[in-house]
């Protein structure tokens, strides 16, 4: 399981690799309004939302993200967000981000689980109890 705690050094653009990242049914957010329209938006919709707190630069992050991408087009009940920490620092804060990458499971805006490090089984494995419990909460 891979984590990025910090940046490393580098010249390179990182505006450019955002759209390596985002695809799929993949939602790029890069405002905080973005982010209360999407939810807003799920919430309306009864769907589960991923957020998931990434950067650019982190080779967990890198590896992940096609995955990621999958699992977007293979649920489509369920929202899946991408929020870059560099772009949004602040609000990576309040969500006391400590490592990247960092999914958030979400209902009704509300934290119902979190996954800490670019674990694609464990990943997989929780996207599964959710849809599970959801389609038996619909039952």
């Amino acid at each position: 399981m891979g984590l990025c705690f910090g940046k490393s050094q580098t010249d390179e653009d990182d505006s450019v690799k955002n759209v390596e990242f985002a695809g799929g049914n993949v939602h790029l957010i890069t405002t905080t309004e973005s982010w209360d329209q999407k939810l807003a938006e799920a919430s309306k919709d009864g769907k589960i939302v991923i957020a998931n707190f990434s950067a650019t630069w982190c080779g967990p992050c890198k590896m992940v993200t096609p995955f990621y991408r999958e699992l977007s087009e293979k649920y489509p009940s369920i929202m899946f967000l991408l929020i870059d920490v560099e772009e949004l620092t602040e609000f990576s804060a309040s969500w006391d981000i400590k490592a990247t990458p960092t999914f958030f499971f979400l209902r009704d805006g509300q934290q119902v689980d979190k996954l800490v490090g670019a674990n694609k089984p464990e990943l997989q494995k929780r996207i599964t109890a959710i849809v599970d419990s959801t389609s038996q909460l619909q039952n």
